[in-house]
């Protein structure tokens, strides 16, 4: 202990002089001064502690510890190491974000108010842009009447109306007609809440009928000649109908339907008339059993497993159904593949959604009777068209079903009403002939 302690205080008085260097050599320097009455020891003023220090840069409070700050060349060497500034509000203000002309800023848009702003700045009217107020929403129809006006099937009061970030668009029901828009994106469609039901609509209409006239036409000349068309027919049902279903690409399991469609014919070609829907069936149930065992062996998600299964079991047999025209006579495949035509073609007139579907019935019904006069069915025709005519409008609501794309109108648009209408046009055949 060097020194006497003062009267009072448990600490010793401060040692002067280069005893106090020594003594202090090792010990962090003390920035803070002591409070008035305290015990601790003032402030050392030596440049040789102070050396490390970063620079006192505010100015003193009257009656506080800091030392006053420095002038002239002093000022200078201690701001040496510091950025330069070379306006006060620039460097305030150089880490915010530019603000833009003609943009409004949000009133109480300040350093220490930008917490509570942050969170209302999007929604301030005027805060920013109309494009990046609206960079990441979903695309609308046209702002303009007029514009919206020429755009069919864009429904009242939705043109030009963004959606709220984060909120859902109020979607409508399913309807007979679907949406009025025969062509239409998908995704526009999602976005602006209308029907999922998107029709096919007049061109994969005109490839039905064409592919059902072909079909009809090739009838009278033996199986071989309608095979042709046939296979077309199968192939555009195992691809569409796994697009249908979201899954894309699926190569192998449209191959495998495919391939079990060709099984199928050549099965129907193998065996007599009668035995036709016996070599269909037990196509199907080798299929069906095959698409188990492959999907078993895959090591995709069990929910994807599944849905892969379902997909395939469906597409497979769908494109082995197909091989009932094959099975039926060829005066049954005459008029219903017409019948399926004629139905197809004129539901995709533009006609009120419940005057469509009679219309299209009753025209699958005349056509059934006219085609029927040229064969042997007769007045038989009439039962057989309508049943034809009810398939494939089934198998053409299942095709617009759940935003297709334009794919989907082009593959499955097209032959699921005829692949549908093949039981119908094989049991009615042996009925009514």
């Amino acid at each position: 202990m060097q020194g006497a302690a003062a009267a009072g205080s448990p600490y010793p008085p401060p040692v002067q002089g280069a005893e106090a260097a020594a003594e202090t050599a090792y010990l962090p320097p003390v920035r803070d001064a002591a409070a008035p009455g305290a015990s601790f020891p003032p402030p050392v003023q030596d440049a040789a502690e102070t050396a490390y220090l970063p620079p006192v840069r505010d100015t003193a409070v009257p009656g506080g510890p800091y030392p006053p700050p420095a002038q002239g060349a002093d000022a200078a060497a201690e701001t040496a190491y510091l950025p330069p500034v070379r306006d006060a509000a620039a460097a305030e203000t150089a880490y915010l974000p530019p603000v833009r002309e003609g943009a409004g800023v949000p009133d109480g848009w300040y350093r220490e108010e930008a917490p509570a702003a942050a969170g209302t700045a999007g929604a301030a009217p005027g805060a920013e842009s109309w494009a990046e107020a609206t960079a990441y929403l979903p695309p609308q129809a046209a702002a303009d009447p007029v514009e919206a006006a020429g755009q069919p099937g864009t429904p009242a009061g939705q043109s030009g109306e963004p959606q709220a970030p984060g909120e859902e668009p109020a979607y409508s029901p399913p309807t007979l007609g679907g949406n009025t828009m025969r062509a239409v994106d998908p995704a526009q469609a999602r976005a602006e809440g209308l029907s999922p039901i998107i029709d096919p609509g007049p061109q994969s209409a005109l490839l039905t009928a064409a592919l059902g006239l072909l079909l009809a036409a090739a009838s009278p000349f033996g199986d071989l000649a309608l095979l042709v068309p046939l296979v077309v027919l199968q192939g555009l049902t195992a691809a569409g109908w796994f697009r249908l279903n979201g899954m894309w690409p699926a190569r192998q399991g449209i191959a495998l339907a495919f391939l079990g469609a060709l099984v199928a014919d050549a099965a129907v070609l193998a065996v007599d008339a009668v035995h036709g829907p016996g070599a269909i069936i037990g196509t199907l149930g080798v299929w069906v059993l095959l698409t188990l065992v492959l999907q078993l062996r895959s090591a995709a998600d069990p929910d994807e497993r599944m849905y892969g299964l379902m997909a395939s079991v469906a597409s497979a047999a769908l494109a082995i159904m197909c091989a009932g025209f094959l099975a039926a006579g060829s005066a049954a495949v005459s008029v219903g593949a017409v019948a399926v035509a004629v139905a197809v073609f004129v539901r995709a007139l533009p006609l009120p959604p419940a005057p469509s579907v009679a219309v299209s019935l009753a025209a699958a019904a005349g056509s059934g009777v006219a085609v029927g006069a040229l064969t042997s069915l007769g007045a038989g025709g009439a039962l057989l068209g309508l049943a034809a005519g009810v398939c494939a409008l089934i198998g053409l609501r299942v095709a617009a079903y759940d935003y297709p794309s334009k794919f989907v109108h082009m593959t499955a648009g097209v032959a699921l009403p005829l692949a549908a209408a093949a039981p119908a046009v094989y049991l009615l055949g042996r009925v009514v002939g």
